[in-house]
């Protein structure tokens, strides 16, 4: 995963693209991309709304930036930075399907 995929002159920067930094490249999008889903739902709804696919999109994101600092990187501060959003991320959906749950549950019926 450390081998050279390509590489391009951005500016006076040489960049070196490896499939690690391709992931790293793709969670970062992905997380940032969250905030365009969020921008378009709350536009859609006319106040402010956090969709699912949101949270779908931090766990994923982060997810893919976390595998991209321990493995790729093995940076502390990254993997820390990275980790303390993801658990807040699946701890939301774990609240978003409870109480989706508690809405499809069905009334007591007395058969008596």
């Amino acid at each position: 995963m450390d081998d050279t995929l390509f590489t391009f002159d951005l500016f006076r920067w040489h960049v070196v693209v490896t499939p690690w930094k391709f992931l790293g490249w793709l969670g970062v999008a992905m997380f940032g991309g969250r905030w365009v889903v969020q921008a378009a739902a709350s536009h859609l709804a006319k106040r402010p709304v956090l969709p699912s696919a949101f949270w779908y999109m931090s766990v994923l994101g982060s997810g893919l930036t976390l595998s991209y600092f321990i493995w790729g990187k093995n940076d502390s501060v990254g993997i820390m930075s990275t980790a303390f959003p993801m658990f807040f991320a699946c701890y939301n959906l774990y609240l978003h399907y409870a109480h989706k749950k508690e809405r499809v549950i069905p009334p007591k019926v007395d058969l008596n």
